[in-house]
């Protein structure tokens, strides 16, 4: 039922979920979660499929407002967030600029290479690559990631040229431009941001070569360690270094940033996700009720940011 507060605060809000990007499953998941839970606070909220309604209700001021939780391209990417601010409709996350480099994995790493923070290694693919020169440069092994692709869409680990031959034409499946990355051996972090603050740091265990596409959102035995496993003085310099990449591409409200730890205990920089999952599966709402937060007060908290203009 809709709380006559919550109807004035923020009016009638419409979860944007779905849309056409290989995530599109995934986006499902999250929206119906977010809805539910705002829906239980009182909030006037429905879901909406731009794949499936069009932007036209959107265009015609029937809503006061949008949650985003389209991942992947056309949703994560700046595309709707520019049409928003066309419509001059409040929306929640990152603006345009740092949605749009947040979904390009190769210039994300570029400015935090300009700005001297930690990423691994890397190199562009292109056909008639000489493969055995990329390992020579950057290996032994490396992960080859799609540029703009999500949930670890696409990516595979290359420790042989011919490994690498095939994980370039898998990459290419999704995307024109395809890199490789220094595979760093070691245990994987990740951080949620809200609101200016990082969360409580959680570790990533798995017993597929890489926290992939099914351990992600599949797979039952992946281990989520919280506490993270690391000293308290570690893990604040863990969330010190999320907070000051996640700023650096420009992003704002909330988010994830991913990491990698290799065995002389340096942290890397892997990805920012401007609209990470919001599944029974992700890592946002498991940092938050560590940190003492409910899903249905982390979806109000994400929603608030739509205020800020």
């Amino acid at each position: 039922m809709v709380n006559r507060a919550m109807k004035d605060k923020f009016g009638r809000v419409a979860v944007l979920l779905g849309g056409d990007s290989s995530e599109r499953e995934v986006s499902l998941k999250s929206g119906a979660a977010v809805v539910a839970a705002l829906v239980s606070q009182g909030v006037d909220a429905v879901a909406y499929d731009p794949r499936e309604q069009g932007l036209s209700a959107l265009v015609e001021g029937q809503y006061d407002r949008a949650f985003i939780v389209l991942h992947g391209r056309g949703g994560e990417d700046g595309k709707m967030q520019g049409f928003l601010e066309t419509l001059g409709l409040p929306y929640t996350g990152s603006g345009v600029m740092a949605s749009a480099l947040g979904m390009d994995k190769l210039r994300t790493k570029l400015i935090w290479q300009s700005a001297g923070l930690p990423t691994p290694a890397f190199r562009i693919l292109q056909e008639g690559d000489s493969f055995a020169e990329v390992l020579e440069e950057i290996g032994p092994a490396v992960m080859v990631k799609p540029a703009h692709e999500g949930s670890s869409i696409g990516m595979c680990r290359a420790g042989s040229e011919a490994q690498l031959q095939e994980a370039f034409a898998e990459a290419k499946r999704y995307d024109g431009l395809v890199f490789a990355e220094q595979w760093v051996n070691g245990p994987e972090y990740t951080v949620a941001i809200l609101n200016g603050q990082a969360l409580p740091v959680i570790g990533l265990k798995t017993e597929h070569t890489f926290y992939d596409y099914e351990a992600k959102y599949l797979s039952n035995d992946t281990r989520y360690l919280l506490p993270c496993g690391l000293s308290q003085a570690e893990e604040q310099q863990l969330q010190a270094l999320a907070l000051k990449a996640f700023e650096m591409v420009g992003c704002s409200g909330w988010g994830r940033v991913d990491v990698m730890r290799d065995q002389q205990g340096g942290f890397w920089l892997l990805e920012v996700n401007t609209v990470p999952g919001m599944t029974d599966h992700s890592l946002v709402p498991m940092a938050a009720k560590a940190a003492g937060l409910s899903f249905e007060e982390l979806v109000l908290r994400i929603l608030e940011q739509s205020l800020r203009d």
